[in-house]
């Protein structure tokens, strides 16, 4: 699903109370807010989708795919997700 197509979706399902751009503002800042908050406080949890959760990855020594030679490579943030138990139960 492209984000066009969740914000025709989401207009669809709010009836017609909001303009399609409307909907797109509301749409992205949402997302913001979950970015905001995973950054700020670490993690976002919402109630039979699932959490995101930052994880830190340690510095760890690999290999230069060209020259073999091996090299470290620096620790980093990322973020993880995992789904609620009502989700995963709806997917089938």
């Amino acid at each position: 699903m492209t984000k066009q197509e969740l914000v025709e979706r989401v207009h669809e399902a709010t009836g017609d109370g909001l303009s399609r751009k409307r909907t797109a503002e509301v749409v992205d800042a949402i997302f913001r807010t979950i970015v905001d908050s995973v950054r700020d406080d670490g993690k976002f949890f919402h109630p039979g989708f699932g959490t995101f959760v930052v994880r830190e990855r340690k510095a760890r020594m690999g290999r230069n795919p060209r020259t073999g030679e091996p090299m470290e490579i620096a620790g980093s943030r990322t973020v993880a997700f995992k789904a609620a138990q009502q989700l995963r139960d709806n997917l089938g």
